[in-house]
């Protein structure tokens, strides 16, 4: 049976990992000083997140965490990037979000995806325009972040948007 588009049981999985990773999220935490920081705020809904990721010389990101508030899409989606990125390269983080970014508007191709492993369930935010700019807060503040790093500067604001 289908609602909206989706069947049941997709319906049934999205719900059961976006509320895992909001109501349970490994990554919702301070990480304290030592580490690249950002600020990210999703002005039409209110979402806003810091962003904390510490970086090796190798280029490898060795922790990340984020605080702050938002709704359950902004929340999740954040944490689930954290579980992706973190021991990656920043490259391979930006790749991924690109990949992200690219399905979040329909836009990615099925190999793709399973590159983003649960993010991956988020698939159909691009049904829900209103949540669009909530599942990518804290994927454009790390691209932000990470691009910002590379002109050697440990701490900015930004805005994001889709």
């Amino acid at each position: 049976m289908y609602e909206n588009g989706w069947d049941m049981e997709t319906k049934e999985l999205y719900r059961e990992i976006l509320n895992e990773h909001n109501l349970n999220p490994s990554h919702k935490k301070d990480l304290g000083d030592g580490a690249l920081r950002l600020n990210g705020v999703n002005p039409s809904c209110g979402d806003d997140i810091t962003l904390t990721l510490k970086i090796g010389d190798d280029k490898i990101i060795t922790d990340g965490a984020f605080t702050g508030s938002g709704c359950a899409v902004s929340q999740a989606s954040a944490d689930m990037m954290l579980d992706l990125i973190i021991g990656k390269t920043t490259d391979e983080a930006l790749r991924l979000g690109a990949i992200f970014i690219k399905m979040i508007q329909g836009e990615a191709a099925p190999a793709d995806l399973e590159e983003l492993d649960e993010a991956a369930a988020l698939q159909d935010i691009a049904r829900m325009p209103a949540r669009v700019k909530c599942a990518v807060l804290g994927w454009r503040t790390m691209k932000e972040m990470l691009e910002t790093s590379q002109i050697n500067k440990r701490s900015a604001s930004a805005h994001c948007g889709v």
